[in-house]
């Protein structure tokens, strides 16, 4: 009798540990691998984009050009016009990323003319970015962040085109702090973030009101305009106001039309001076 209970025993032992011998840990998911790749004129852009790969420890790559834009203003504005009234996208180098290796692709551009500058136009010429996650970011004068999204999802249909980043070239100081929010906010980096409260719903403007959006805009030659109705929020370090504006005619050029009706955000920093932080059109 001693004998049988002593084998069952011994083949409970053994079953168990077959049984825990036969389990297998699930695999652990591999983070996606990330390229930040980047078109930049004036070390604007490719700021944002240095500031991105070494947050998230990305590989990161400059699309540069074969015939380089000068860097004065008015020089590559001018050369910018002339090929878009040809019909000429200018010449890139070759890009060395191979983006089948990545599962998101960071694309950073300045804004010209409402859209991504040219240079990146051609390499979405010449590149399938079908099944990848594209994060667009961009700097840019006034906005254009959410015009070049609608452009880029028309040229890569078949890119999940991610909520973007924009920064005017007048902030670059704040770029650091708001990429590291975005990024967390969005889930590509780990960390606390502040998840800001949705807009109300706008009221019209009080006098206040409209001097902080006359304060905000002063002195920007290619924003002319007067608010009509607002909304408001509360940041951790003072107030953001969402103005909807009428474009005004220009003094210095009457001819050119009002664009219409615009959206501008500004910000109100305790103890600063509001600033705009983009203007959609």
């Amino acid at each position: 009798m001693k004998n049988i209970n002593l084998l069952l025993v011994l083949a409970t032992v053994t079953l168990t540990a077959v049984s825990c011998g036969s389990k297998k840990e699930a695999p652990k998911e591999e983070a996606p691998k990330m390229l930040v790749l980047y078109y930049s004129q004036t070390g604007n852009t490719k700021a944002v984009a240095e500031e991105i790969a070494t947050k998230l420890d990305a590989d990161i790559e400059e699309i540069t050009m074969v015939n380089p834009y000068d860097t004065g203003f008015k020089a590559t504005i001018d050369r910018c016009l002339q090929e878009r009234e040809q019909g000429i996208i200018p010449d890139i180098q070759p890009v060395k990323a191979t983006v089948a290796d990545y599962d998101i692709i960071f694309l950073g551009f300045p804004v010209w003319f409402g859209t991504y500058a040219p240079p990146v136009a051609n390499y979405l010429n010449q590149v399938d970015l079908s099944g990848k996650k594209v994060v667009p970011f961009c700097t840019f004068g006034s906005g254009g962040l959410e015009s070049s999204v609608k452009d880029l999802v028309q040229a890569e249909p078949n890119a999940e085109v991610m909520p973007g980043y924009g920064v005017r070239a007048a902030r670059m100081e704040a770029m650091p702090k708001e990429v590291d929010q975005f990024l967390k906010a969005n889930g590509y980096l780990e960390g606390e973030f502040v998840k800001l409260e949705e807009f109300p719903a706008q009221h019209e403007v009080s006098e206040e009101e409209a001097a902080i959006f006359d304060a905000a805009v002063d002195g920007y030659p290619m924003l002319h305009a007067k608010a009509k109705t607002v909304a408001t929020r509360t940041l951790p370090n003072g107030m953001e106001y969402l103005f909807t504006a009428e474009d005004l005619p220009r003094e210095n050029k009457p001819n050119m039309p009002p664009a219409g009706e615009l959206k501008v955000y500004v910000t109100v920093e305790n103890g600063q001076t509001p600033v705009f932080t983009k203007v959609i059109r």
